[in-house]
């Protein structure tokens, strides 16, 4: 039913639950999973970034270190499920690099993580995942992770 499944990843608690359910759909299609992190250009782009020393010690070095990190233990987890992985590092902001990158690269199902919040946080700030669900002209699956508020 689907070739390639994307799963978006933020390295966030909410992610943890659509891990487990994307790879274990693409062992169920025999499919390609893709891996994608987006590094937010809004979160360095607005980041005076004065703190720090180096540029290569700078908030945008950082995020890309932690998206290869994350995307490298996906990647390593599918594998050893012998599911054929292809990652990616992508800049720009979140749900329009994820669109993007499901328009691209043909992808059939994008399995998103969602943290499952109380209302009034939902209604204040949204969230990727809905904004993929909502624009994707392709099938979208959220998988939400129970989280408290703070």
């Amino acid at each position: 039913m689907y070739d390639r499944l994307l799963l978006p990843t933020d390295i966030g608690t909410g992610v943890d639950r659509a891990i487990d359910h994307a790879i274990d759909a693409a062992s169920r299609y025999d499919a390609e999973l893709h891996v994608l992190y987006v590094v937010d250009t809004e979160t360095y782009g607005s980041y005076p970034g004065d703190e720090y020393v180096h540029e290569l010690e700078g908030l945008e070095s950082a995020l890309e270190q932690a998206g290869r990190d994350a995307v490298e233990e996906i990647s390593e987890t599918a594998a050893d499920e012998g599911i054929d992985v292809k990652t990616s590092i992508e800049h720009g902001v979140p749900h329009g690099a994820i669109l993007e990158y499901v328009s691209r690269e043909d992808i059939g199902l994008t399995v998103v993580g969602s943290k499952n919040r109380s209302g009034e946080y939902r209604r204040l700030l949204g969230s990727v995942a809905e904004r993929v669900a909502n624009m994707s002209d392709r099938p979208v699956t959220i998988v939400k992770t129970p989280v408290e508020t703070e």
